[in-house]
């Protein structure tokens, strides 16, 4: 049973930092990309960033670009999203998603319909 499981979620500060990791059970994701999208309150789930199965193809949304930075490690099957400079409209619960096709594709889409397994989610607060 493929699982991802996130964590790092938590209340913080307007100018503070988290980082959130997600853990991939049951299948191996070193061939495929990962990404993490959010959904807000009231809103419909968004794309937030992504990368390919290297790590070296990283691509993110407008309104995380230059404040996020999106990571992996192949050897623990885990991705991680470092993030700085967190505003209250980057309240959301995250979750992270990774695509099962297509092998070694250079390639990381931004579109949630591209991915095949998706986290449980881990709430981000943050307060101004």
């Amino acid at each position: 049973q493929v699982q991802l499981v996130e964590s790092g979620g938590g209340l913080v500060q307007a100018g503070g930092s988290l980082r959130l990791s997600c853990a991939a059970s049951g299948r191996t994701f070193t061939a495929y990309p990962l990404a993490w999208f959010r959904q807000a309150p009231g809103k419909e789930r968004e794309f937030v960033a992504t990368l390919n199965w290297s790590g070296r193809r990283t691509y993110y949304a407008d309104s995380v670009k230059g404040r996020f930075t999106i990571s992996r490690d192949n050897a623990k099957n885990t991705v991680y999203l470092q993030m700085n400079s967190l505003k209250p409209e980057d309240t959301a619960v995250y979750y992270c998603a990774a695509r099962g096709k297509q092998r070694y594709r250079d390639y990381a889409p931004s579109d949630s319909g591209e991915y095949d397994y998706w986290g449980q989610g881990t709430q981000v607060t943050v307060s101004s």
